[in-house]
């Protein structure tokens, strides 16, 4: 049987990658950082191994921004269309995959909220709000 796989891109597609073998950790990150660079209420992340990370095309396009006196913090983004990418922590030991990112399933969900105590004042969790499959009616 072959290793397990998926694969992602950016909303351009001019950057693709894959991840083979275990996929680690999925978390949802509330720090102020990830909230700034998602854009959103937290970052849904996965955590994998470098070895298990690899770009297949459009490196060229991946910038990386790093805030100096974080100890774990960066973020990478498609220089083409702006979309999140995946992101080699400061440490070397992780690569933090966006999980809005991937292609398929990972075939994990996530497992915890961190850094929750930072949420944004205004979050509210998703299962407390009305579910619409499409735009919601006109009131």
């Amino acid at each position: 049987m072959p290793p397990y796989e998926v694969r992602g891109h950016c909303l351009c597609n001019k950057v693709s990658y894959v991840i083979t073998g275990h996929l680690g950790i999925f978390q949802y990150c509330h720090c102020s950082r990830c909230r700034k660079f998602s854009g959103s209420a937290f970052a849904a992340n996965l955590l994998v191994s470098p070895a298990d990370f690899q770009w297949l095309s459009g490196e060229e396009f991946v910038g990386r921004y790093e805030i100096e006196d974080a100890k774990h913090f960066a973020t990478s983004f498609c220089k083409q269309c702006g979309s999140s990418l995946p992101w080699l922590g400061k440490s070397g030991k992780a690569v933090v995959v966006p999980a809005g990112s991937l292609d398929g399933d990972p075939e994990i969900k996530p497992v915890q909220n961190i850094f929750y105590g930072s949420r944004a004042v205004w979050y509210q969790p998703p299962g407390v709000l009305p579910e619409y499959d499409e735009l919601p009616p006109k009131s």
